[in-house]
C-alpha cells in the first residue's frame, strides 16, 4: 500500500488551494494525511488537525517510517521537506478557530474540508464504521464520545429510528427496516455491524428491491452522521474559517452527502466575504471512480475570501 495514501479529489483540492512555498494552510480533516502530505511536498505548512486521535498516531508512524534512514536512502526527493513545517493538532474541527489560534495559524492561505469517514477509519475494524467487516456496532470518530451506534440501534424508539434514517440516510425502506431491527432487539440486543447489515439486506431482500449501492449504506451513514454530530459540527466549523483566511485565501470542502453539500453550498451563497470559485461543485473523474468507488459520490466546492 502507498505510504502516502491518495485521497479522494486529490489533485483537484491541491490544484484549487493553490499551495505556495512557506504559506500557512490548515486540514481540518487530516484523516490518513494524503492531503497534508501534498502540501507539504510543495512547501507550504501544515495544521493537520483530526478528531480521531488514531489519525494523529497514523500519521505520526507515517512520517517516522518515512524519515527512517532506510526509507530515504530509497528515495531521492523527499516527500516532506521539513518537519517543522506539519503541526498536528487532535481536536474537534468546530473548534478550528482555538486550534488554529493556539498553533499560530491565522491568516493562513487556504483550508480544506474533505468530509465523512477516512479510507483509514473505514478499515480500522474496531471502530465499525464498514459493513463490509464484522466489528462492534461502534462508529466513533473521537473514542471519548459516550453514544454508540448500538446504543441508539438498541434503545431509540421508532420515532426516533425513523427521524434518523430518513432524515440523515434519505433512506426509502426506513419504517419497514426499523420494524426488522424492533424484532431483532427483542430477542438480543444488535452488538456488530454484520448483524445489522444482514437485518437492513433482508429486508431489501423481501420487498425485491435492488440497487447500486449495498442496501446498509444509508443507514450505516446516518448513525455515523448521528453518532459524530456531522453536520452539527460543520455548521459551526465554517464560519470561524473567513476570519482565519489571509484575503486571497482559499476555502475547499470535500462532501459526500446531499446535506453536507446544502450545508456548504448555503453558506458559500450567504457569507459577503467570500467569492464562489466553483459555480457549480466538482466531482470525481471517471478514472478516479474506477480506481477508487468510495469517490463517486463526492462533491468538491470552493470559494476565496475577498
Amino acid at each position: 500500500m502507498n505510504q502516502f495514501h491518495e485521497p479522494v479529489l486529490l489533485k483537484e483540492a491541491i490544484e484549487y488551494l493553490k499551495v505556495k512555498p512557506g504559506a500557512k494552510y490548515i486540514d481540518a480533516t487530516a484523516g490518513g494525511g494524503g492531503h497534508t502530505f501534498e502540501i507539504l511536498a510543495r512547501g507550504g505548512k501544515v495544521l493537520a488537525i483530526d478528531r480521531d486521535p488514531d489519525a494523529i498516531a497514523h500519521i505520526k508512524n507515517k512520517v517516522k517510517s518515512h524519515f527512517s534512514q532506510e526509507n530515504l536512502l530509497k528515495v531521492s526527493k523527499s516527500k516532506v521537506k521539513n518537519l517543522e513545517d506539519l503541526v498536528l493538532a487532535q481536536g474537534n474541527f468546530s473548534h478550528i478557530r482555538e486550534i488554529a489560534i493556539k498553533y499560530g495559524f491565522k491568516k493562513v492561505s487556504g483550508i480544506l474540508f474533505d468530509l465523512g469517514v477516512s479510507s483509514h477509519q473505514l478499515q480500522d475494524v474496531k471502530k465499525g464504521f464498514s459493513f463490509q467487516k464484522d466489528s462492534p456496532l461502534d462508529m466513533r470518530m473521537d473514542p471519548s464520545i459516550s453514544l454508540k451506534a448500538a446504543d441508539i440501534i438498541n434503545n431509540f424508539d421508532k420515532r426516533r429510528l425513523n427521524e434518523i434514517f430518513e432524515n440523515f440516510g434519505q433512506e426509502k425502506l426506513s419504517r419497514a427496516i426499523i420494524d426488522a431491527i424492533t424484532r431483532a432487539r427483542q430477542i438480543k440486543p444488535i452488538g456488530s455491524t454484520w448483524e445489522l447489515a444482514q437485518i437492513v439486506q433482508n429486508v431489501y431482500k423481501k420487498r425485491g428491491v435492488s440497487g447500486k449501492i449495498n442496501p446498509a449504506t444509508r443507514v450505516f451513514m446516518a448513525l455515523r452522521i448521528v453518532v459524530n454530530s456531522e453536520l452539527l459540527n460543520l455548521k459551526d466549523a465554517l464560519p470561524p474559517t473567513i476570519d482565519l483566511l489571509a484575503k486571497g485565501g482559499r476555502l475547499v470542502v470535500i462532501s459526500f452527502h446531499s446535506l453536507e453539500d446544502g450545508i456548504v453550498k448555503r453558506f458559500f451563497k450567504q457569507e459577503e466575504r467570500l467569492e464562489i470559485i466553483s459555480k457549480t461543485p466538482i466531482g470525481p473523474s471517471r478514472q478516479e471512480i474506477l480506481t477508487n468507488p468510495r469517490s463517486r459520490s463526492a462533491k468538491m466546492r470552493i470559494a476565496q475570501k475577498i
